[in-house]
């Protein structure tokens, strides 16, 4: 469905013997599926569009979200979102956001379900724009999707791989399958379980992930699992290495 017009106002002041202020109204176009933008005709309309709309530019190409389904999408949505903000608050210069745009290169402004990142003050790849908006690729991404015929296992695969997203998760929950690629020499590569159901973290040591339990609906178990990683010495030894990093980059 259609989205009345936008409109935006500015005021802009004029000189003609008199100071007086002109009100000039501009129209724009709704975002609408499919369109082909730049990125800063994108944001333009984007931030004219009601609030609670997600839309995100793809290769060029506008992409409305559709509604958010309980057992395919929120739900699952809602696990990663606790599992990786509960690694980033026991990782000091680490953060985990969700549904938070990034602006990765001219044709593309993602949008995606979970990121974890590096803080810029650490080393981390994003760096937050005056306009509070997070640009370049963050090191982690997680999208939960259908199946396979989603976008998430096509154009932002590709998207995402050449931007240095260094770890890209996704959830294909109708499926029943998790899919963990890792960035190496620019190529995406498929991470395999261990015998016991578990993918680590290359980027964020301790961010270990119980697939089968996950798969199962056996939330203690992913919890536990996660609790091992954070347990461990190679996450004390990242976030001293974190730590260093910062003063190193504040004095």
């Amino acid at each position: 469905m259609a989205l009345a017009n936008a409109v935006l106002e500015r005021t802009q002041t004029v000189t003609n013997g008199h100071r007086q202020s002109v009100v000039l109204r501009e129209v724009l176009p709704p975002l609408e599926n499919g369109d082909r933008l730049t990125r800063a005709e994108f944001e333009r309309r984007y931030n004219a569009m009601p609030e609670h709309l997600k839309a995100e530019l793809i290769e060029g190409e506008v992409h409305m979200a559709s509604p958010v389904r309980y057992r395919s999408h929120g739900r699952p949505h809602s696990r990663m979102t606790s599992l990786l903000t509960s690694y980033a608050d026991a990782t000091p210069n680490t953060d985990c956001v969700a549904d938070v745009t990034f602006r990765m290169d001219e044709d593309n402004e993602p949008q995606p379900d979970v990121a974890l990142f590096i803080e810029p003050e650490a080393g981390g790849q994003p760096q937050v724009a005056a306009d509070d908006i997070l640009e370049a690729a963050p090191e982690l991404i997680v999208e939960v999707s259908a199946s396979t015929v989603s976008v998430d296992l096509h154009k932002k695969l590709n998207i995402y791989r050449r931007n240095g997203v260094r770890e890209y998760l996704v959830w294909r929950v109708l499926d029943q399958a998790f899919d963990w690629f890792y960035w190496d020499a620019g190529q995406y590569i498929r991470q395999q379980p261990d015998a016991k159901g578990i993918l680590r973290s290359r980027v964020f040591p301790g961010l270990w992930l119980n697939v089968k339990a996950l798969l199962k609906g056996e939330a203690k178990q992913v919890w536990d699992t996660l609790q091992q990683g954070l347990a461990s010495k190679e996450h004390a030894a990242f976030v001293k290495q974190l730590k260093a990093k910062r003063r190193g980059k504040s004095k």
